[in-house]
């Protein structure tokens, strides 16, 4: 539904840092769903683990907070910014994600106010979730 051109429109972010790669589903306002593709050539594999590669579950968090960034600006077109964690409740890791994996945020509107964004966040790697946090975040317009 939305493609990685349209994601670099959405968010300030870019490579290496854009870890969203397409969005399956969105719901103005309230859900969206998005993927990442997660491949033995991220940067952070090298030293996360040489002998074991394993996904940081901090480049999780981000991830999904940026499918949420997604969801907010895609909501309001014509709204440009930037991301700004504001907190981060019950992040919880339950699986290990290694290159290969197909990464699924499903990330849902809990609360919005203003410029303040509250999300539901679960990461997926097929039908296991992997990662899940309650994030909160503002959105600063440019």
């Amino acid at each position: 539904m939305i493609d990685i051109n349209e994601i670099l429109t959405l968010l300030p972010h870019k490579y290496p840092f854009l870890l969203v790669d397409r969005v399956l589903e969105f719901e103005p306002a309230k859900r969206i769903i998005a993927i990442k593709n997660v491949t033995v050539n991220e940067p952070f594999f090298q030293g996360h683990f040489p002998s074991r590669p394993i996904m940081p579950g901090v480049i999780i968090l981000e991830a999904m907070a940026q499918a949420g960034g997604i969801l907010a600006f895609k909501s309001f077109p014509g709204m440009k910014g930037s991301v700004f964690f504001t907190g981060i409740d019950g992040a919880r890791f339950r699986k290990p994600v290694t290159p290969g994996d197909q990464l699924r945020f499903d990330v849902a509107v809990v609360k919005h106010r203003r410029e303040i964004w509250v999300f539901e966040a679960k990461a997926y790697v097929e039908d296991d979730v992997v990662a899940e946090a309650r994030i909160m975040a503002m959105l600063k317009q440019e």
